[in-house]
């Protein structure tokens, strides 16, 4: 990775121990292809000018350590050092990316084991759009981390029992007329037609509301399955039941021993309270109600302990845009626990246009557009990449009149595009015989050939960013760049009709592209047309 390298040479040059040596890319190429601000935090600790400190290590650099590597350096002020790299590198690095092929970019070093849980929607219904967002996010970073060398497994954590639960059995017996309707209980059609087609079900358990929203919920998770692992390409692998794995195995109970051994539980008002503000939650939480029954947080702080206790010193939670009261309290728990690194990400709520125009939903009211029904609407591959192209962190407007749209205009339709034409130049190619180690790429020297070269080496720089912030959305924008960056090369340079050895050179180019669009595809979990 050629930042690394870049790093490395660094640490020569400047001779401190323990010194992190930040590079970048900087945002316009007139700054270089690389840049650091090293001279800067160097001269707040030795009180020296850093443009003088810069100046030194681009001596250093240039004239000794790594002389053959850079093009050119520059400082600039106020004590940047700008790098451009030189062809040789870029060319050097083009022959990796043939030789490693799908392990370009790959860590080989294992990693510790990290727990992705994403989803994980009560039962009670179909997958919502925010679910959606919240799925293809799990699912691409979990692809991510075990590209990166990582150990992952993806769980679906299913409430299963709770008050959740008894609210749809009791939502079904009003639908069956046997109790009256209340304002919270679920609306829509999913639950009208799963009492019509069971009435045996709600005959049998008409006096035990929790028993008959069980069996429902356990038909809903099949058609959870069902939208997220056939329809939608989202992978799980564990499916772990409140029910059996924390309530049964006594994980509750493990939990609650645990926070009254560390002497960090007292009662008030009939109930008994967890101090979570001495590890920075804003307020104390209810553990066991003055009713006797858990809380959802005993229950979570159970599921905690149980991750713990199968091997997980990490582990990362994706929720939707409701959840942001709930990140300090988890923390909370999870450190008394001793599940060391507990992460939670929060996506951000979104809008549904169409025509121009929102997409009025309520869940409530049962009124509302489910995730299966997006997929139906514009494909899996639309779906998938709109929603990982914005950031979790940020609103977006999800515009079905433009994913369903075979253009250019079209994100994903683009970046199809550009990777099929790819494919169909190899194709016409694939008459021409050579020996990869006699093509001269010193002879890809045009500004549209470098600028290909410069992104497909940065690919691996995407992938640790994108692992490294837990933001998927850098690799799905660096997709986007990579074939905004073919198309231009492909308008501007010619492949077939320039002289044999210039053929042989573009040839090869073309490979890595190729090679470089498979490897994104298969991370983003996109799919590669033939032809379009």
């Amino acid at each position: 990775m050629i930042k690394r390298k870049i790093a490395v040479y660094l640490k020569k040059a400047v001779k401190i121990k323990d010194f992190e040596m930040e590079v970048f890319i900087p945002e316009k190429d007139d700054f270089g292809h690389y840049s650091t601000n090293v001279a800067l935090k160097l001269a707040k600790l030795s009180q020296q000018s850093p443009m003088l400190i810069a100046e030194e290590i681009k001596n250093a650099l240039s004239l000794v350590i790594a002389k053959d590597f850079f093009q050119k350096i520059e400082v600039a002020k106020p004590g940047f050092i700008n790098f451009w790299i030189s062809k040789k590198v870029l060319q050097s690095e083009l022959k990796e990316i043939l030789k490693k092929k799908e392990k370009y970019g790959a860590e080989n070093k294992k990693k510790e084991k990290i727990q992705v849980e994403f989803i994980s929607a009560n039962p009670t219904g179909p997958l919502t759009l925010a679910n959606g967002r919240g799925g293809f996010f799990g699912d691409v970073l979990s692809n991510i981390l075990e590209f990166c060398g990582y150990k992952v497994e993806r769980e679906y954590y299913v409430n299963d029992t709770g008050n959740q639960i008894l609210t749809l059995g009791k939502s079904i017996l009003a639908n069956a007329g046997i109790i009256d309707s209340e304002e919270n209980f679920y609306k829509g059609s999913y639950v009208k037609n799963w009492a019509k087609k069971n009435s045996a079900i709600i005959k049998k358990y008409k006096n035990n509301s929790l028993k008959l929203g069980q069996a429902a919920a356990k038909d809903f998770l099949k058609n959870i399955k069902q939208a997220v692992q056939k329809k939608s390409g989202i992978k799980f692998d564990r499916f772990t039941s409140e029910e059996k794995d924390i309530h049964q195995k006594s994980f509750i109970k493990k939990a609650l021993k645990i926070f009254k051994s560390k002497k960090l539980t007292y009662e008030k008002d009939g109930a008994l309270w967890l101090q979570t503000t001495k590890f920075g939650d804003e307020k104390d939480r209810v553990l066991i109600t003055k009713d006797g029954f858990p809380t959802y947080f005993l229950a979570d702080s159970g599921h905690f302990l149980e991750t713990k206790t199968r091997g997980f010193k990490n582990k990362i939670m994706i929720l939707g845009p409701d959840h942001h009261g709930y990140v300090r309290r988890a923390k909370a728990a999870a450190e008394i626990l001793g599940l060391k690194n507990l992460q939670i990400i929060i996506t951000q709520a979104m809008r549904l246009v169409k025509g121009g125009e929102e997409v009025k939903m309520s869940k409530r009211r049962g009124e509302f557009i489910t995730f299966e029904e997006l997929i139906k609407e514009v494909g899996a591959d639309a779906a998938r990449f709109f929603f990982l192209v914005h950031s979790a962190d940020t609103h977006m407007d999800f515009d079905i009149d433009l994913a369903r749209e075979r253009s250019m205009k079209n994100p994903v339709y683009y970046v199809q595009y550009a990777a099929v034409r790819v494919n169909s130049i190899i194709k016409k190619l694939s008459n021409i015989k050579h020996q990869a180690s006699r093509v001269d790429l010193g002879l890809l020297n045009t500004k549209e050939d470098l600028d290909l070269m410069r992104l497909l080496v940065c690919f691996p720089e995407a992938i640790e960013s994108s692992a490294q912030s837990r933001n998927p959305q850098i690799l799905a924008r660096y997709s986007l760049d990579l074939a905004r960056q073919f198309h231009n090369f492909y308008e501007k340079e010619r492949i077939i009709g320039v002289q044999n050895d210039l053929v042989l050179a573009r040839m090869e180019l073309i490979k890595a592209t190729q090679i470089i669009f498979k490897n994104l595809f298969s991370l983003l979990g996109i799919n590669l047309p033939k032809k379009m």
